[in-house]
């Protein structure tokens, strides 16, 4: 993987572009696609704009690629890796939060939270496809066009300053999180409240 990683980068923002629909396609690559966004910045800061851009295209097209995928296959994958412990935990929490779930590790990549995971139990539960791409686009579209700016404007210290304004940026994506809930209660809400009017008048 760090091969095919250092060839796509050679390719400048097209190499992006690829490797983000390989990633959300489901591809172990751990942070593969911020590294390489943030290296083709740095190598070429004036165009930092478009590698972020062809990211979050790559990353839409990859994540409804593998949506249809657990679409068809994704309820023996949960049988396999949530069927107890901490993938037990996981699929409750999906089926509590929806996809806020998908949202959080989507915008950042936190190891205690495995975006497939959730991004197979909404596959699996046939999540409708327009709310699961606005969500995937509410994530993806800050977290790379700030990783494309850093790697453009501050190059090899980069890293350095995410890991120093680390809790700023969770404080933010918990914002964030509260935010869009309150925004899935809300839309949950008012449709239920216009089926039970809908079916008064029958």
């Amino acid at each position: 993987m760090r091969h095919l990683r250092d060839l796509a980068a050679s390719w400048g923002p097209l190499g992006i572009f690829l490797f983000a629909v390989i990633d959300s396609l489901g591809v172990p690559n751990p942070g593969g696609t911020d590294a390489l966004l943030i290296v083709v910045s740095i190598a070429d800061p004036p165009r930092w704009w478009l590698g972020a851009l062809l990211a979050i295209v790559g990353s839409l097209i990859g994540s409804i690629g593998f949506l249809e995928i657990t679409r068809r296959g994704g309820e023996r994958y949960l049988l396999k890796y949530t069927a107890s412990g901490r993938g037990l935990r996981f699929r409750e929490w999906f089926l509590r939060y929806g996809l806020v779930t998908v949202f959080i590790p989507a915008l950042l990549p936190i190891p205690l939270l495995p975006f497939k995971v959730f991004a197979a139990c909404a596959g699996a539960m046939n999540v409708n496809r327009t709310r699961y791409l606005l969500v995937i686009a509410a994530a993806r579209i800050p977290r790379y066009l700030v990783l494309a700016y850093l790697g453009a404007t501050l190059g090899e210290n980069s890293g350095v300053w995410i890991t120093g304004h680390m809790s700023w940026i969770a404080g933010f994506a918990v914002l964030l999180f509260v935010a869009l809930y309150g925004l899935i209660r809300f839309a949950d809400r008012n449709r239920d409240e216009k089926s039970l009017a809908a079916n008064e008048h029958e």
